[in-house]
């Protein structure tokens, strides 16, 4: 298959939505499963081609910031790596990983934003009027961007520019761990640098992570591990997996996730509509497909992810993998 941007003839169906055993939504998407190695254990549509993978490369951007030798906490490099829910202990550590680091929340060029959860959000409506830039999910992405620049002496204003220093650094670790050059670049919705690679090629970035082959990657995985909550939320889908299976589980805007297990084997899911709603569902059914978790594991975590489809007060129905 070739390389290229997303097309609607990369997708395959990947989900169904069943209200009373009756197909009522599809959802066309694109797996890739790899092992330690980068090697291909499962496909469905076309893992060759090209996607934004948004928030999903924050594990490979982690590594780029912890490769410039800056001394980070685990707590703080979760927050790096979180694509989080903004509650008022997410927002309260970000505040502090900043000021630790000599930063404040001044420094942040992200968007001004209300919390990602809804409870969250309307937790900190009731206390403000406005919203702010530590409740913005990627807010500790940025608060980890700056403490590397404040380590190595480089530029703050211009940390988000495609030139600097540490977005330059942070490219060439994309293209080391993903074994391909990004194919086209943009810009992603906090403001970072964004680079398209293929849904393969993003799976193999995240196998290589999370099969912890070197001391800074084993102490990424006990960072991730230990705060699970920091990278996305109490109760949340990604927490939820990383709490039970360990590795790395991180969503990414427009319908993305990657999983990477302790072992090193990793999943990447595109749906190609952009819905979030069977991303996860879908890729622990694909790890579950390969033995890469157990289907025990898989059902359980899927049914507590799961949006019920409900006939007045009853739930007649769900959404179903097809792999």
């Amino acid at each position: 298959m070739s390389h290229h941007p997303l097309d609607a003839a990369d997708g395959v169906v990947v989900a169904e939505l069943l209200r009373d055993d009756i197909v009522e939504s599809l959802h066309h998407g694109i797996v890739a499963v790899v092992d330690a190695h980068g090697s291909r254990l499962l496909e469905r549509g076309n893992a060759d081609a090209i996607v934004f993978p948004r928030s999903t490369l924050k594990p490979l951007q982690t590594q780029a910031v912890l490769a410039t030798g800056v001394g980070l906490t685990d707590l703080e490099i979760a927050l790096t790596t979180a694509s989080h829910c903004g509650s008022a202990r997410h927002r309260e550590s970000v505040a502090a990983f900043l000021d630790r680091h000599g930063l404040s929340a001044e420094a942040l060029q992200c968007p001004i934003d209300w919390p990602l959860g809804l409870a969250e959000r309307a937790e900190m409506a009731g206390a403000s009027p406005v919203g702010d830039r530590l409740a913005m999910n990627c807010s500790g992405k940025h608060a980890g961007f700056l403490a590397a620049c404040v380590h190595k002496g480089w530029d703050l204003e211009g940390y988000l520019e495609p030139t600097h220093p540490l977005q330059q650094a942070i490219f060439a670790t994309i293209t080391d761990y993903a074994g391909e050059v990004p194919a086209f670049s943009s810009v992603d919705g906090c403001g970072a640098p964004l680079h398209g690679l293929s849904v393969a090629g993003l799976a193999r970035g995240i196998a290589k992570v999370a099969a912890q082959a070197n001391p800074q990657e084993k102490r990424f995985a006990q960072a991730v591990t230990s705060h699970a909550w920091a990278l996305d939320g109490t109760g949340r889908d990604n927490t939820l997996t990383i709490d039970t299976i360990g590795g790395i589980a991180k969503i990414g805007a427009e319908g993305l996730v990657v999983i990477g297990t302790p072992e090193g084997t990793a999943v990447a899911v595109k749906i190609l509509d952009g819905s979030m709603r069977a991303t996860s569902l879908v890729a622990l059914a694909a790890l579950a497909h390969v033995d890469a978790i157990s289907q025990e594991v898989c059902d359980d975590l899927s049914k507590a992810m799961a949006t019920p489809v409900s006939g007045g007060n009853r739930v007649i129905g769900g959404l179903r993998v097809r792999l």
